[in-house]
């Protein structure tokens, strides 16, 4: 549900598969990598996703928040704007950084679940985001740049409410969504593998 008519792709961190290095912040052997193992430019690394608003990371289990994994659950955390997966046979767990509502207002917490998974979606504004933007569009179709659902969808059983892709990768990280869970493009495309309808999701 998030929206920007001039979507600018920026740098891109893919920590789908966190789960497997310990994480504060961000995962301290994924920056390793990233800058070749020299300690000077991992701190610049550091530095430079701090600026650009990477979520804060921590591996967490399933128990405190789910009674069992039926279906797999999904745990999005708003504060530290971190997405959760856990298989129901518990063989797979992902971490992905997200986008967070722009305002507590447009936030909705709580438990659902996936009632539609969708490969192709479009995006139509909701009533109340036509009246705060008249001038955005009423419709965009799937396959479109400018398309803020971006290439996949879960929704929720609450009305609007989404986990989606997005191709404007400055939002992620950020409270920069209409109420909707975003994610990187890549990352959606796996976590629509992962998941199905029925899997739980706990928004907090």
């Amino acid at each position: 549900m998030s929206r920007d008519l001039f979507p600018n792709p920026g740098r891109r961190l893919f920590l789908g598969s966190a789960a497997a290095a310990a994480v504060t912040g961000l995962a301290a052997p994924a920056l390793a990598q990233l800058a070749g193992g020299n300690s000077t430019e991992m701190e610049s690394a550091v530095s430079a996703s701090r600026r650009h608003n990477i979520s804060s990371f921590r591996i967490l289990q399933w128990q405190p928040y789910f009674e069992n994994l039926k279906n797999g659950a999904i745990l999005a955390d708003l504060t530290s704007r971190a997405l959760h997966f856990w298989s129901e046979d518990q063989s797979v767990y992902r971490l992905y950084p997200t986008s967070v509502p722009l305002s507590d207002d447009l936030t909705r917490k709580g438990r659902t679940t996936i009632t539609k998974k969708d490969p192709a979606p479009s995006w139509t504004p909701t009533p109340s985001m036509r009246q705060r933007n008249p001038e955005w569009p009423p419709h965009i179709k799937a396959g479109d740049p400018d398309n803020p659902m971006g290439v996949r969808a879960m929704h929720l059983s609450w009305t609007y409410y989404r986990i989606h892709g997005t191709h404007d990768t400055r939002k992620i990280g950020r409270r920069s969504s209409n109420g909707c869970i975003g994610l990187y493009n890549e990352h959606v495309l796996e976590l629509y593998d992962l998941c199905k309808v029925g899997t739980q999701v706990l928004l907090i």
